[in-house]
């Protein structure tokens, strides 16, 4: 059996001598599981998604930041007046603000303005913006384009001319006057305007108000009045409003007028010899003296008879309604009365009284008066036609030849 030793096989499976630690590790690890590459435009558009979350974030803060610093009080520490010139743009407009010291950030309002949709809104003009306004609210300013108005006041009395200068003065209008207008053609008032209004435009404001007004006055005045047409009767207004500077006189000074037109006196008023020296000028510069009553001129109504050819000035409402609805008096004289006023006659008789009692008046304000060391002595002066404080300077003339006592000297007769 010894024998046999060799032909004996084993077959039970050789084992390889392993650690046991290896003997636990399997003798081939798995492959790992399979991954699709992805498509380029799936990598394109999660970058793109990261990016616009990215922006996203960043500029929902800043504009988060900007709407509060855009509502935010500004540096204004007072009131402030600002024009803002015709086509301005946005960006000048800010910076504009910037250096008026009304914004800081002349940047973020240029934002704001085209964020808001604002940059066809913006008006040009003079704005006041409040202390501690923010870029909010100057914006809104702009937009609603409440500009500051100025007043314009023309006052009554005055010729075409002196209005034009007074025009011409104002630094809150701009450009020329095409065309002067006539005489007694415009109506005084107090005119609202915005900076940079032009001459011309409130010149046609003023010609069309005056038209207003007297259509509507002469469609209401009385019917019994010796003038014929709306040119007779701006032109006694105008007589009338150099006359007299007491509202509650003119219906009386009108009635003297109307009175002597009736009786065919000459109406003897001290202006209209004034106008026909100087014209529009409308200030003499100096006190009349007899040569200048005698001096026939076409508005010299000491030498013409009835109303000279045109208005004398512009004469206001009051002036304009006094000669559409006079009193009703039979006063044919006026004088001054030394006070500011007139004080009125209805025969020659006692219109010399009140002359006299006025020379007593300046005689005594002459005497009473302090001089001046080296002031020259005052020369007397006799009063005016038409009552005017500050043209008591008229000199001694004769009533007119129609008056009754138009035989005697009357040196200082003048119808009231």
């Amino acid at each position: 059996m010894a024998g046999n030793d060799d032909e004996h096989y084993d077959d039970r499976p050789i084992v390889n001598p392993r650690s046991p630690k290896q003997a636990l590790m399997p003798d081939r690890l798995p492959p790992p599981p399979s991954r699709r590459a992805r498509h380029p435009i799936v990598i394109i558009g999660n970058a793109i998604f990261t990016i616009l979350l990215l922006l996203s974030v960043v500029v929902g803060g800043a504009l988060y930041y900007g709407s509060q610093k855009f509502g935010a009080p500004g540096p204004l520490d007072r009131e402030r007046a600002v024009n803002i010139p015709p086509r301005t743009g946005l960006r000048d407009m800010a910076e504009l603000l910037r250096k008026e010291g009304v914004i800081d950030n002349p940047t973020l309002f240029v934002v704001g303005a085209v964020l808001m949709g604002a940059t066809e809104k913006l008006k040009a003009g003079e704005y006041v913006f409040e202390k501690g306004a923010s870029m909010s609210e100057v914006l809104e300013t702009i937009i609603e384009g409440k500009s500051i108005q100025h007043t314009v006041t023309i006052p009554e009395g005055l010729t075409t001319q002196q209005i034009i200068q007074r025009l011409n003065d104002s630094e809150i209008l701009s450009g020329p006057i095409q065309k002067i207008p006539p005489e007694g053609a415009l109506l005084p008032e107090t005119y609202r305007v915005t900076r940079g209004t032009t001459r011309e435009q409130l010149l046609q404001r003023m010609l069309a108000a005056h038209k207003r007004l007297v259509d509507e006055i002469w469609s209401r005045r009385a019917t019994d009045l010796p003038i014929k047409d709306i040119n007779e009767f701006v032109t006694l207004a105008s007589i009338v409003e150099k006359e007299t500077a007491v509202a509650s006189e003119r219906t009386r000074v009108a009635a003297v007028f109307y009175n002597r037109l009736q009786k065919k006196m000459r109406l003897q008023s001290d202006p209209t010899i004034i106008y026909g020296l100087v014209g529009g000028k409308g200030s003499l510069g100096r006190s009349l003296t007899r040569a200048d009553v005698e001096q026939a001129t076409p508005y010299n109504t000491y030498t013409i008879t009835g109303l000279p050819p045109g208005p004398i000035a512009n004469p206001g409402r009051a002036s304009l309604e006094a000669v559409a609805n006079p009193s009703r008096t039979k006063e044919l004289y006026f004088v001054a009365d030394g006070t500011g006023g007139h004080v009125f006659a209805e025969t020659y008789e006692q219109h010399l009284k009140n002359v006299a009692r006025w020379r007593d008046f300046q005689k005594d304000k002459q005497e009473n008066a302090p001089q001046p060391a080296a002031a020259p002595q005052a020369q007397p002066q006799t009063p005016t036609f038409q009552g005017d404080p500050k043209k008591k300077d008229t000199p001694q003339k004769k009533n007119d030849k129609t008056d009754k006592k138009n035989t005697k000297k009357k040196s200082d007769a003048k119808a009231e």
